[in-house]
Parts: C-alpha cells; structure tokens; sequence
C-alpha cells in the first residue's frame, strides 16, 4: 500500500503542531507522531472509514482532528489533516479546495 501526504496536507499538520506547541511545549511534537501514526494505520485500514463530503475520513485517536483521504488501487492519497472543532460549513469548503 502506498500513502501519499500532499502538500497542502503537510500544511495542516505543521498549522496543528504549531497551535498544540502554543498551548505547552511538547505537546506539537505529540500531536505528530500520534496523527502520523494514524496515517500509517492506512496502510491495513484504508478504505473502511466512512465517507463525508467525498473523501474517507479517519478520526485521529488523541486528538479531535480527522484525515480525509481517497483510496485507489492500492495507492492512499491523504487529502487534508483538519480540526473537527471547526464549524461543518468551513470543513467542507475546505475539501472542495481540494
């Protein structure tokens, strides 16, 4: 299975990391190893999550942030990293930027 974080994906990981270090330092670093430990959980389980506004998302396990995402013959693209704390309308403008 492959897993490709588009770039637009690395931004919304650095903008968490960059929000959680702010509250305590330490906690960024956390924020990223537990999402990225999510992603990589994608290469068993890609394809079962449930579908919203078009993609497959994934709730992250630590933090209340969710990974959209597409699958396609054995190739994962994770599409946004984004907080589930944001108003639905403001999530879904986001992913059709996408």
């Amino acid at each position: 299975m492959t897993l490709n974080i588009l770039p637009s994906t690395q931004e919304d990981l650095a903008a968490g990391f960059a929000f959680y270090e702010q509250q305590q330092s330490g906690v960024g670093r956390y924020f990223l190893e537990s999402l990225i430990s999510d992603i990589d959980s994608l290469a068993v389980t890609a394809g079962v999550h449930r579908k919203v506004f078009g993609f497959h998302r994934l709730l992250a396990k630590a933090f209340p942030y969710a990974i959209y995402y597409t699958f396609d013959q054995g190739t994962v693209e994770i599409r946004a990293v984004l907080d589930c704390r944001r108003n639905p309308s403001a999530i879904r403008q986001s992913l059709q930027r996408i």
